[in-house]
């Protein structure tokens, strides 16, 4: 993170949170093209969070004393999860595991924390004394250092 991401973090949180939200990322380039990504503690973001932001952004950030461009987003539903504040808030929903080791499967996010997830999933296994695989149900405490990405899985009934 550079100092300018540091900057955005520490002065503009504040109304995000006042807006229910929080800053899951911000991207700030050498030619001052800003991305900031947010997401509502409780509920979807909407366009109104977005342009309340970026009008308070603006009024932190004089555009006319700083030439930049801002774009304000929410975290979107493809990109993992890279604040702890989007984990908790999934808690009770399927995601998408991609392990390290190249293991990848969907699963019930039970819980989280600062060390890593707890996920519930089942997969079909050989058992001692059945001819077939069957589906056996497993939880699994999964530390951040074995995790190369958790995201949403979304879908289409």
């Amino acid at each position: 993170m550079n100092a300018f991401e540091k900057e955005i973090r520490e002065k503009f949180s504040a109304a995000v949170e006042a807006r229910g939200c929080f800053i899951v990322d911000v991207e700030a380039d050498a030619d001052n093209n800003i991305t900031v990504m947010i997401e509502a503690m409780d509920r979807s973001i909407d366009l109104e969070d977005c342009i309340a932001l970026d009008k308070v952004f603006h009024e932190i950030w004089n555009q006319d004393e700083m030439d930049y461009a801002l774009t304000m987003t929410s975290a979107g539903l493809d990109l993992p999860f890279m604040d702890l504040r989007q984990y908790i808030k999934a808690k009770g929903t399927m995601v998408e595991v991609q392990a390290k080791g190249g293991k990848k499967f969907v699963a019930e996010l039970v819980d989280a924390d600062e060390q890593g997830v707890t996920v519930r999933y089942k997969a079909k296994e050989a058992v001692e004394g059945k001819k077939k695989k069957v589906e056996v149900e497993h939880t699994d405490v999964l530390p951040f250092d074995q995790v190369n990405s958790v995201r949403p899985y979304i879908t289409f009934d």
